[in-house]
């Protein structure tokens, strides 16, 4: 409807969003103050009786009638609107003089607005209604027969008309008188998406157009949404009477819950934690879907540590669950009974349980809190839900592969409309997918736990340099690579106080290359006690290795590592003579006492498994107090960075080591993975030599462990 004469901007706008739709041209709409005088004259009336705005604005309706079929009482006297039983609305047909002087037969349908103030008004919407037709043919072949579901609503956002479309839709024979309770009369509607458009359109006095609006039946949880446009009423120079909303039913609602769960598949299960696939669950639903969300995984699911186990009983209900993610559209999660991360207890014969166990959801769209429910046993949660406002809530059970992982929890509190059907559907779907991300990420967890629980019993307990050296090392996984590989380090006492120091590093990643390194290990100290000279034994490594991947030491279906690399010295402090021999592994790197730091230039054979061995040692004296750094090339390279560069930022980072070998370690560390973290492994064994006085040796004799 036009807001004043002349401006016709407003209706052709609409006229050409609804152009699409058959037998839905913009409706012809006027409105007419409490003494019949023309207010508003839309765009839809000066096309069906020619005349303009600006001729009839200010008028009496009376003009622009002939003789009337049927009376139309457009007086303002008491009950004049009264005639069908209270109503607010009643229609006629009368003959309406065109422009060019002919007559036209119209069907009129009347709506009563009354303001605040006592002023009332008429929206007055007509239509042809050709000879022969009785009035109630007339009325339905009006509004009614519109495939546009429009309806009034008065100032206080309360609904006073609907055509037939709009009340077939929702499924309402009629429309109620206003109350003062709008969240009941309009059940069904989220109240505050409602009301702050219908408000906008008043206090603007502007058209709102393309508005999404979604009903949901309280009975049956049917869902419709709606496409509206927003037409204020108002007299001109006076306050807006009401809200004129003429609506398609459209499929966008559709459109919404695809385009949610494609952000659900980009945005839950971004990591392989569980607790953060747990909360991007919760997150992705709020406010979407639910106002409070909450996702409880079952005990054996290990929370980034071990499972619970055995948990007890308390007086509350049975433990079930652990708190893995949580979300609220309120500050601090008032709704919430338990903290992320605490054990979660449900009573006996609670719908917990029953979506749990169950074949399938459990769905409440109003919830049942009164004596004789499940929450007898349970009064925290009645306490909560009746003072947080819970009125509708879903529980769905989180399963994947066949195994159960947890409950996931939407429940409604601020928002009045209670969750339909297609909520439900819409929130299955989205736990389908964060149960699958949450069953890989439990499935990584246990992995890799076992996986490092293997790597660590294979790894040195501690690092003892005797009466030789002082030693210490540090051992870094790498996550690209799941925490486990194949590098490792050892130190092995040698007869006449001699001590063997070995650093390796296994082809391939995770528990594969951990057993490997594991059988590697092994060999060498098999080996090392031996007496072996360090070329002679990389020698042995190399043809071990060789033999035992021939062999297919591995079962069925995994691939055998068939070697990798290792630099082996001994050193003795008798003689202050170290002698190293390498196969396929970076060089070591010495420091001398003065903090002089440069590559051992040690000759280098191939890396041992591949069964040609021609290994040759070198023979290093080093002065009392010279530093030997052994290292894997996760240290030292990585697919952005050149190896030549990374030799020399270790160079930089070793020279003028501190007194303690710890802070060497932290220091190196630090700075070699100062960029970004580590894409593989790193191994990095330090070791400061000692002289051969055995007394002063031995009173300086300490243990220490690589550290993690």
């Amino acid at each position: 409807m036009a807001r004043r004469a002349g401006a016709d901007s407003d209706t052709k706008r609409m006229s050409i969003r609804f152009a699409d739709v058959p037998e839905a041209p913009a409706p012809a709409l006027a409105l007419l103050g409490s003494d019949g005088t023309v207010l508003e004259w839309g765009e839809g009336c000066r096309r069906l009786l020619g005349h303009r705005a600006e001729d009839v604005v200010g008028l009496s309706a009376r003009r622009l009638l002939e003789t009337p079929v049927e009376a139309v009482r457009w007086s303002p006297a008491p009950g004049a609107m009264g005639q069908l039983g209270g109503r607010h609305a009643t229609s006629a047909v009368v003959k309406v003089r065109h422009r060019d002087g002919g007559s036209l037969r119209l069907a009129v349908e009347v709506i009563a607005l009354t303001g605040a103030d006592g002023e009332s008004c008429r929206l007055v919407a007509v239509t042809e209604a050709p000879d022969g037709v009785r009035t109630a043919e007339a009325e339905a072949a009006l509004l009614d027969r519109s495939p546009l579901a429009v309806a009034v609503w008065d100032a206080g956002t309360r609904p006073l008309w609907s055509n037939r479309t709009c009340r077939e839709v929702v499924g309402r024979s009629g429309t109620e008188a206003p109350t003062r309770s709008t969240r009941r009369v309009v059940r069904g509607f989220d109240r505050t998406v409602v009301e702050p458009v219908i408000r906008q359109a008043l206090t603007s006095r502007e058209p709102v157009g393309d508005h999404v609006l979604r009903w949901v039946s309280p009975e049956h949880g049917r869902e419709v949404v709606f496409s509206s446009c927003l037409f204020p009423l108002a007299p001109r120079g006076g306050d807006p009477l009401g809200v004129c909303t003429v609506s398609l039913i459209t499929k966008s609602g559709q459109r919404e819950r695809l385009a949610l769960l494609g952000r659900a598949a980009n945005q839950i299960g971004t990591t392989l934690d569980v607790m953060t696939t747990a909360q991007e669950l919760a997150d992705m639903a709020v406010p979407a879907l639910a106002d409070y969300v909450t996702v409880d995984l079952v005990d054996t699911v290990p929370l980034g540590g071990e499972p619970l186990k055995r948990m007890p009983e308390a007086p509350s209900g049975i433990p079930v669950f652990r708190r893995a993610g949580q979300s609220s559209i309120h500050e601090g999660v008032p709704e919430a009974a338990f903290l992320v991360g605490d054990v979660v207890y449900v009573p006996p014969g609670s719908p917990f349980l029953t979506a749990l166990y169950g074949d399938q959801s459990y769905f409440e769209p109003t919830m049942a809190t009164g004596p004789g429910t499940w929450l007898d046993r349970d009064p925290q949660r009645r306490l909560l839900i009746h003072n947080t406002g819970m009125h509708s809530v879903m529980m769905i059970a989180l399963r994947a592969r066949g195994t159960i992982l947890g409950i996931a929890v939407f429940t409604r509190t601020d928002n009045a409309v209670p969750f339909s059907r297609d909520d439900l559907l819409l929130a299955e779907e989205l736990c389908v997918q964060a149960a699958l991300s949450l069953d890989n990420a439990r499935r990584y967890t246990r992995e890799r736990a076992a996986a490092l629980a293997l790597q660590r019993s294979l790894l040195p307990q501690e690092l003892s340099g005797g009466a030789a050296a002082d030693l210490a090392g540090r051992y870094l996984p790498s996550d690209r690579h799941e925490g486990v590989g194949g590098d490792w380090m050892d130190a092995i006492g040698l007869p006449g106080g001699r001590i063997a120091l070995v650093i390796g590093d296994v082809i391939g990643h995770g528990i594969n290359a951990a057993a490997a390194m594991g059988r590697m290990r092994t060999a060498v100290h098999t080996l090392a006690a031996l007496d072996q000279h360090p070329a002679e034994l990389l020698d042995h490594l190399d043809k071990v290795t060789a033999q035992l991947a021939e062999r297919g030491t591995w079962s069925p279906g995994y691939s055998s590592i068939a070697g990798g690399s290792c630099v082996y010295a001994v050193y003795d402090p008798a003689t202050r003579i170290c002698t190293l021999a390498r196969a396929g592994h970076p060089p070591p790197m010495l420091v001398t006492p003065d903090g002089h730091a440069t590559i051992a230039e040690t000759p280098v054979g191939p890396p041992v498994g591949i069964g040609t061995g021609r290994y040759e040692s070198v023979d290093l004296e080093l002065p009392e107090g010279s530093l030997l750094a052994f290292f894997t090339d996760g240290l030292v390279e990585s697919r952005h960075g050149d190896i030549d560069a990374g030799l020399e930022r270790l160079l930089t980072a070793l020279e003028r080591p501190p007194a303690s070998l710890d802070d060497l370690c932290a220091r190196v560390i630090s700075r070699m993975t100062t960029d970004a973290p580590p894409e593989d492994d790193v191994a990095l064994l330090v070791a400061r030599t000692r002289a051969g006085d055995s007394g002063r040796a031995a009173a300086r004799r300490g243990h220490r462990r690589p550290a993690a």
